[in-house]
This record gives C-alpha cells, sequence and structure tokens, in this order.
C-alpha cells in the first residue's frame, strides 16, 4: 500500500453536479501540491482507488488522464502511475496591446509609419512564410513610441495576394492580424510569439535613439491560418532599459487548456 494514501481518504460527493472522475482527480492534486504525494512516489493502483471510493476503473481512468494532461502524473507501461516533478520552465509571457499598455500609465501613444513597400521573399522571408523565393509581400516599418521616446521598432510582412492599395487609414490598426487580414488570402486564426533577449543594430540604434549593441528585447510573431499555413511574419524590437516582461505559473489542472 502506497505510504500516504491511507493519511487521507476524503469522500466523494456522488450527488454532486461536478463529475466523479474530476473530484477523484482534485483529491489527488490536493496531495502531491501538498506534498503528501512526492515526486516519483507511484499512485495506488486503479484497482486499489476503485475499491477505496466505490467507483468503475474507468473513472480513475478519466481521473488520471486528467492529471496527466496537467502534467502532475506519467505513467509507465507495466509499472504503474507516478508523481512528476512541476514543470515550470515552459514560461508563457502576456504580451498586452502596446497602446493600451500606455495608456494605463498615463501617457499618450503614438505610431508612426517609416516605410511600406512591396518586396520579394528572399531566403529568411520564404523560410518564414513557407512560400517560394521572389513572392509577393507587403513589408511595413513601424515606431511605437510616447511623446517622450522611441520605445518599439517593428518590422512587418504579410503575403500579397489581394492586391489591394494601401491605405493610410490602415495605420489606425497596424496591427499583424489587420495588415494579414487585409492584404492575404487567407483568414489569420492562430499567433505564435517567441521572446528572447538580443543587442541593437546600427539601424536599430537610429530609430529608437540608443547605444549599438545596447540589449534589446526581440519579439518575434507569426500568423497561421486555418490549415496552419504561415499567412505574415513580424519582429518588433523593444528597448531593453523601458521593457521588462513578467510571467506568472503555475503548477495545477487549473492551468491546462484544451487543444
Amino acid at each position: 500500500m502506497i505510504k500516504n494514501y491511507n493519511q487521507e481518504v476524503k469522500k466523494l460527493d456522488k450527488d454532486s453536479v461536478i463529475p466523479i472522475y474530476y473530484q477523484l482527480a482534485k483529491i489527488f492534486e490536493k496531495q502531491i501540491l501538498q506534498g503528501r504525494l512526492t515526486p516519483g512516489e507511484a499512485l495506488p493502483s486503479e484497482n486499489e482507488i476503485s475499491e477505496k471510493y466505490d467507483i468503475s476503473r474507468m473513472t480513475v481512468r478519466r481521473a488520471i488522464s486528467e492529471l496527466t494532461n496537467a502534467g502532475m502524473v506519467y505513467t509507465q507501461k507495466g509499472k504503474g502511475t507516478f508523481v512528476a516533478k512541476p514543470k515550470l520552465e515552459d514560461v508563457i509571457f502576456e504580451l498586452k496591446n502596446f497602446h493600451e499598455e500606455i495608456r494605463k500609465r498615463g501617457m499618450q501613444p503614438r505610431t508612426k509609419l517609416l516605410g511600406v513597400k512591396i518586396v520579394r521573399a528572399d531566403k529568411l522571408l520564404a523560410k518564414k512564410l513557407n512560400v517560394p523565393l521572389n513572392t509577393n509581400c507587403l513589408y511595413y516599418r513601424l515606431l511605437l513610441s510616447t511623446q517622450e521616446e522611441p520605445l518599439v521598432y517593428e518590422n512587418k510582412y504579410v503575403v500579397y495576394t489581394k492586391q489591394k492599395p494601401i491605405l493610410e487609414s490602415e495605420l489606425n490598426d497596424p496591427s499583424l492580424s489587420n495588415l494579414a487580414t487585409l492584404h492575404g488570402e487567407k483568414f489569420p486564426t492562430m499567433s505564435k510569439r517567441i521572446l528572447h533577449a538580443s543587442v541593437a543594430t546600427e539601424e536599430e540604434t537610429v530609430v529608437l535613439g540608443i547605444e549599438l549593441n545596447e540589449p534589446v528585447f526581440v519579439v518575434e510573431q507569426t500568423l497561421y491560418d486555418a490549415d496552419k499555413n504561415p499567412v505574415g511574419w513580424g519582429k518588433s524590437v523593444c528597448r531593453g532599459d523601458r521593457f521588462k516582461f513578467t510571467s506568472t505559473i503555475s503548477w495545477s489542472m487549473d492551468n491546462t487548456t484544451g487543444d
């Protein structure tokens, strides 16, 4: 018998609207989070849990599946189910709308169009957008700033298939998703962002008013259509002396999402 299993056997409310499997999963989650079940320790067998709580093995299996999806346990074929080590390395940064964040701080956000033109995809852009070389792409250069100073230098590319004229009114919403919707053939349905540190290039120092090789944050964004094909790609260079990115993550079933 598992050493901590008999310390607490909380009753399941079989009349509750909360599914039995979820109640059971939460019981084990509590024991794991409180350290009663420790990493590497085996959970009781499906038969033991089924008999203890007077429920079906199918219900037990569903509860274990919930814990597995949350990364709290793992199963080894022929050996059983074990408590996993906390996996808190996959940091998710919430990157909020620049204009909204600046207004919250009592400042006036500004967007300046530095340039817009049709370019032909080189090797890098063709790879990013998964298109043949020399495919027509719409290229935007933007500077996001406050009244006091420049903050973010953006380069954005979308596959240019609609051949629509480029209008000044598009600056009202120069987001990559809006540009892809206006000028692309496919509607963007998913966005992936990657954050990494870098140092300022000569071009970036001129635009942002900082020193060469000064630290910057770079946020790369790729938009995908419903078939998971890239329809837009952009790079935002943020001043390292004016930005910080934070992330709060916890280990629990409540933070899992479906596919």
